[in-house]
């Protein structure tokens, strides 16, 4: 499940030292914090850190998510995780994009996945995992899923949300992450229920990131990038012996554990979002 560490940026111990360097007349700041890139998380609750715990608020916001890592990176000042659980792309843009502006230098979403109602997929769909039938819900819920994917709905979407961050913060660079398989893919040709839902939850998963990358490449940007991290989190699915998905209910289950964060960390590091500039 990974170790939890509670991270806090702000030190009542580091400003008590500032402030004597003050009145001791020594330069407080090193020179290269004057240089951090000013950076904002925006998106639903896979950028909250939900299933990471400890929460610091009703959006399910943990200091285990991949921006607070960042954080703690030279090059990286993490002004505000804005990101919240159960947001769609409109609500990033009604209600997380207020601390964008010029100086913004790097936003991270991800986002995307409550616009198919994924979470209801697996809370109607889902329980065949454990022998039992669907939902009656869980007709309606594919369906959902599937006319966002195939109307280009989605698509739309997630376009219109990367334009409006960037016209929030013109200056900064922009990546949309991908989300993880939950569970992990398996042999074709199974016909038991679990493994039927299964296909389908890989075959959404997979459609949602070619939407998601579609839709960064719609924008033609070259501020604006995909991140992939299906292969970060393979082998590491719910139903694995190492898993990196909580498996269980609510909150936790089905959202990454500290390590699965730490995995989405690698992957944007790899990446290169998190570089100096």
């Amino acid at each position: 499940m990974g170790n939890i560490t509670v991270r806090r940026r702000r030190s009542a111990f580091a400003a008590g030292l500032a402030t004597l360097a003050m009145a001791a007349g020594l330069a407080t700041v090193p020179a290269q914090a004057a240089d951090k890139t000013k950076y904002i998380a925006l998106g639903d609750s896979f950028a909250a850190g939900q299933g990471a715990g400890p929460y610091l608020d009703d959006c399910y916001r943990s200091d285990n998510t991949y921006s607070e890592l960042a954080d703690e990176a030279k090059a990286i000042k993490l002004v505000a995780n804005e990101a919240c659980s159960g947001k769609t792309t409109q609500d990033v843009v009604d209600f997380q994009l207020g601390q964008l502006n010029k100086s913004t230098e790097l936003v991270t979403i991800t986002a995307g996945g409550n616009n198919l109602g994924f979470g209801d997929i697996i809370n109607y769909c889902g329980v065949v995992l454990m022998n039992l039938p669907p939902a009656p819900e869980c007709g309606g819920a594919i369906t959902h899923a599937e006319e966002q994917l195939q109307s280009g709905q989605l698509k739309s979407d997630l376009v219109m949300m990367i334009q409006s961050v960037q016209a929030a913060a013109p200056n900064a660079r922009i990546v949309v992450t991908g989300y993880p398989y939950l569970l992990d893919p398996i042999p074709a040709g199974l016909t038991d229920p679990p493994a039927q839902f299964i296909y389908q939850a890989t075959d959404l998963a997979d459609r949602l990131n070619q939407t998601i990358a579609a839709a960064v490449t719609a924008v033609g940007d070259p501020k604006v990038q995909y991140v992939d991290v299906r292969s970060a989190f393979l082998g590491h699915g719910a139903l694995s012996p190492d898993p990196w998905i909580n498996l269980g209910g609510a909150p936790d289950g089905f959202h990454p554990n500290a390590t699965g964060y730490q995995a989405y960390f690698r992957a944007l590091s790899q990446a290169g979002t998190y570089a100096a500039p």
